[in-house]
């Protein structure tokens, strides 16, 4: 794939149709799962991680850590594949990221992970799917 990435202009009739209830509530919604609750904290094999809406490749397993939050958790992303803007939900702000394709939701970024980044990319893990190493990544969405 480019680094050229078009981006989707789909209704939310169009992604509620394509996504789980949790995952629509999630991605474009901008709710949050519990944590504790995804399977994919605890993802430790080779693989890609994509966006759960538009299937764009968002991680890499090697950026993958454990960073004890309940949420699957990155230290990079590939590059040029989220978008980002402030938060204040929480009153303090904060910095959400998205697909840059779809828009959809995936988690906030903070600057208490590892190196070399030291950036800790909190992800809900109904807003990605992991496709194990080896396996075909699925065709992006239209």
């Amino acid at each position: 794939m480019t680094d050229d990435i078009s981006t989707l202009d789909k209704s939310l009739d169009d992604w509620r149709a394509l996504v789980p209830d949790e995952s629509f509530d999630v991605l474009f919604k901008h709710a949050t799962e519990r944590p504790g609750s995804s399977a994919l904290d605890q993802e430790k094999r080779s693989g890609t991680f994509v966006c759960a809406a538009c299937h764009l490749p968002l991680f890499e397993s090697s950026g993958k850590y454990d960073s004890g939050t309940g949420w699957p958790s990155f230290f990079a992303p590939i590059a040029g594949r989220l978008g980002f803007q402030r938060d204040f939900k929480m009153i303090l702000p904060r910095t959400e990221y998205h697909c840059v394709r779809c828009s959809g939701h995936q988690g906030h970024v903070f600057k208490d992970g590892p190196q070399p980044t030291g950036e800790r990319y909190c992800n809900n893990g109904v807003a990605l799917r992991f496709v194990p190493e080896g396996e075909p990544l699925p065709d992006l969405r239209d």
